[in-house]
């Protein structure tokens, strides 16, 4: 059974390809999508929906919003089954679907070609999102859409909790509250015999007992919010 999709994936394909229900040429900037006909010079590829293209896709054709979803799921689902028999190594969604994305784009025969895959399948995840920033180009010429949308897979890639290449992401681990160098000092203070200048009786002795508990207070809770904000 092929792999699905999860919401985040499905949705950064559709914000990428947008919906166009005229047939377009792919190489006109998202500004200015010319509604191409019979006869037209096509620069790019012939597309329609979200980035379909395809011998089923002819000059001057149109399609409802519901044809151009059920476009959508049959190339997703494609792009899917494509990753799944390519992919060697485990990916967990968000990088199943920062790769399906970028199949959707580029292809199949590239995919299947690309270094990218060559490294991701022999464990090098860290590699992607800097392999994915080379596929930048159409027909020789470097496109700011494409820029955007590798950086946006590449963010996709690297969203969340991932597989990494050196094995599974190690949380940040906090320091204690209170560390062995902290409990050693407060330790020699006592230990020093410094407490024993201290009077042991009459008002003087509640005195300094009151500044040196209000210190003890103060220190601790300056040390620990400094714990708590880094």
């Amino acid at each position: 059974m092929t792999r699905k999709l999860n919401e985040a994936s499905e949705q950064l394909i559709k914000q990428w390809e947008a919906c166009i229900l005229f047939a377009y040429d792919d190489f006109d900037p998202p500004s200015n999508r010319r509604r191409i006909k019979a006869g037209d010079k096509i620069n790019g590829t012939l597309t329609i929906g979200y980035g379909h293209t395809g011998p089923d896709v002819r000059p001057g054709m149109t399609i409802s919003q519901a044809q151009a979803e059920d476009l959508f799921d049959r190339d997703v689902g494609k792009a899917c089954d494509i990753v799944e028999r390519a992919v060697k190594v485990p990916l967990n969604d968000n990088q199943f679907g920062a790769m399906t994305a970028f199949v959707h784009n580029i292809g199949p025969t590239q995919f299947n070609s690309s270094t990218l895959l060559k490294k991701l399948n022999a464990g090098d995840y860290d590699a992607v999102p800097a392999e994915l920033m080379k596929w930048v180009k159409s027909k020789g010429k470097r496109m700011q859409g494409l820029v955007n949308r590798r950086s946006a897979e590449a963010g996709l890639w690297a969203k969340g909790s991932y597989v990494q290449s050196a094995g599974s992401p190690v949380d940040k681990v906090r320091a204690p509250l209170i560390n062995g160098k902290v409990a050693a000092t407060a330790s020699a203070v006592v230990s020093s015999g410094a407490l024993a200048y201290v009077p042991q009786t009459g008002p003087l002795a509640y005195v300094l007992a009151g500044v040196l508990a209000v210190a003890c207070l103060v220190g601790i809770g300056l040390y620990v919010w400094d714990r708590v904000k880094n």
